[in-house]
């Protein structure tokens, strides 16, 4: 690979974060596709899914805390321009996430109906709940798998190939899901539980085309996956070392959220339905603020490989200037359309108006999560995860006590009640930028 310079500029930033967010924007239409349907069939069946896409969120999360472990590693790996080093860390990499895959279905089948059982308080939700997992579960080992060779591409620099397997697995997503819900195309009308089965064909397909550049390309050649088939333990520990503690975080992070939504769920189905449409900022959001974070944690690890240590404050102020830009004109945007953007999703007057004051709040909340979470995903980058991991569990906590309090002893607005993006941002801030700038970081091996 070729040697780098020393200095991140803002060219080098955007050509990394400029495909991520291409794909993400692509993966949104998915996403926006799948409440629009929903809405379309009920409150109710709107109103579970928040539940259930949370739930597999936080599935989701634990393939990509393993991915972003591995592509911590890969990134100091090419910041020492190793390809053999990489290709070991990939290798073994497909193992790990399959038998994670794997055991994470086996514990799921068993646990849900315990979880949905205990926590919901409706029996039609819990049965809808289940129905949907049960079947959403079999996309699993393809997404770890995708999540897996995304961050190989990211860890390289060569993120704009994530955009093919996106805009691939949106197509098929958006086609199945209308088709399976409604029962379009000679399709069967399966209506909620349609949604699932179309994201599991869409994972497929998402990970049949990431896997079918990586050989088109030829990167099998340039990086031997193929010289390192056995299961290597040393090296497994290693990467979970990185990347356990990874997981857990992302566990605590989207295992917040899930205990929100069903906290809310006990105010009702028009709350839970609410608080749907309302997570979809998050999505829209997401589209350039995970990017940046995503660029941050690759463009620190790697610069930390090349020994330039002094160059990672610079590379985190740099990107957390433009994501916080990025985010106060998307938020000015959406709130000068809030009406509208809500309408996208749902045509309930009554409860696009129920969710505007809580839309309000969120905005705020999320201009200081552009800068929140890019300078988290500095610390994710400098690759001491035990602390990554203490900050989150630390900031979830004070988010959850938020939400007792608020929703479940108060049952208070719902715009207070999303209040709680507050806590969690601002506390991780904070958190991350006083261990940053204690510089007890430098010096990490990983």
């Amino acid at each position: 690979m070729k040697e780098k310079s020393a200095t991140v500029t803002l060219k080098q930033i955007l050509k990394l974060a400029a495909p991520i967010s291409l794909t993400l924007l692509i993966s949104q239409i998915s996403f926006f596709a799948n409440t629009a349907f929903l809405g379309r069939l009920g409150v109710r069946e709107l109103a579970v899914n928040s539940i259930t896409s949370v739930f597999y969120l936080i599935l989701s999360m634990i393939g990509y805390g393993l991915a972003n472990g591995m592509q911590i590693q890969m990134a100091r790996r090419a910041g020492e321009n190793d390809n053999e080093g990489i290709a070991q860390i990939f290798s073994n990499g497909i193992m790990l996430a399959l038998l994670f895959a794997f055991g994470l279905m086996l514990i799921t089948m068993w646990f849900v109906p315990f979880l949905f059982g205990y926590s919901l308080h409706d029996f039609e939700n819990l049965s809808l709940s289940v129905s949907f997992i049960y079947i959403r579960i079999w996309g699993l080992p393809f997404l770890m798998l995708t999540q897996l060779i995304s961050s190989f591409y990211i860890s390289i620099e060569k993120a704009r190939f994530l955009i093919y397997g996106a805009l691939v697995a949106t197509i098929v997503n958006v086609f199945f899901d209308y088709g399976l819900i409604f029962g379009k195309f000679g399709l069967p009308a399966m209506g909620f539980t349609g949604a699932a089965l179309a994201s599991v064909i869409a994972e497929i397909f998402y990970f049949l085309t990431m896997a079918g550049m990586f050989f088109y390309k030829r990167f099998a050649f340039i990086f031997p996956i193929f010289k390192y088939v056995h299961f290597d333990f040393e090296l497994s520990k290693r990467t979970l070392s990185v990347a356990s503690p990874l997981i857990v975080q992302f566990m605590f992070s989207i295992g917040g959220w899930l205990i929100f939504f069903i906290f809310i769920e006990h105010l009702g189905n028009q709350s839970l339905a609410a608080s749907m449409l309302l997570r979809n900022v998050f999505g829209i959001m997401g589209i350039g603020l995970w990017a940046f974070a995503t660029a941050c944690n690759t463009l620190v690890s790697n610069a930390i490989g090349q020994n330039n240590e002094n160059h990672v404050m610079g590379i985190i102020y740099k990107i957390s200037k433009i994501s916080f830009v990025f985010a106060f004109v998307i938020c000015i945007g959406i709130l000068c359309i809030s009406r509208f953007f809500l309408s996208l999703y749902t045509n309930d007057g009554t409860l696009i108006e129920f969710a505007l004051p809580s839309l309000r709040v969120i905005m705020l909340a999320t201009v200081i999560m552009s800068v929140a979470t890019v300078v988290f995903n500095g610390v994710v980058g400098t690759g001491n995860t035990i602390i990554n991991l203490t900050m989150e569990i630390a900031c979830v906590g004070l988010y959850l006590v938020y939400c007792y309090f608020i929703i479940w002893l108060w049952r208070s607005p719902l715009f207070l009640c999303w209040g709680s993006e507050f806590i969690y941002w601002i506390s991780l801030l904070i958190a991350s930028f006083v261990y940053l700038k204690s510089g007890k970081w430098k010096g990490k091996k990983i």
